[in-house]
């Protein structure tokens, strides 16, 4: 790891893959892991209704939403709403979701790390539209 100014012009948007997420998600990288660092942390806008399809981190991760408003559910427990300012702690091997809400975008800086065996992240089906357009959960 060298000490360093990365540039945002060296680091194109990408749009994220239709096998992994529902709608149009942007990708912007901010950090990929380089010994002996494993962190790997990306700032991802949904467009409304976009989505990730269920997934797991070997080693958990965390979002922080940016802007907008979005939807977080970790498996077996309601849908959540998020807004500007949360963070969202999700434990390794956790099965979950995040997106923006139907209405609006929502931009996250999603964290997270490889383990010691170089895994990451664990792709499943999408969430089901019966599933997303449930109402969230009051917040606590």
């Amino acid at each position: 790891m060298q000490p360093r100014i990365i540039r945002a012009a060296a680091r194109p948007t990408a749009k994220a893959g239709a096998d992994n997420f529902v709608g149009t998600v942007l990708q912007d990288p901010v950090y990929a892991p380089e010994q002996p660092s494993r962190l790997r942390a990306t700032r991802v806008s949904f467009t409304p209704g976009a989505r990730t399809n269920w997934h797991q981190h070997a080693v958990g991760q965390i979002l922080y939403v940016l802007s907008g408003v979005g939807r977080y559910q970790l498996e077996g427990q309601p849908v959540q709403s998020i807004a500007p300012g949360d963070t969202v702690v999700i434990p390794p091997n956790s099965r979950h979701w995040h997106g923006a809400a139907p209405d609006t975008m929502m931009v996250h800086l999603a964290m997270s790390e490889t383990n010691e065996k170089g895994e990451a992240t664990s792709w499943f089906e999408p969430v089901a539209d019966t599933d997303y357009a449930k109402a969230p959960a009051k917040a606590e």
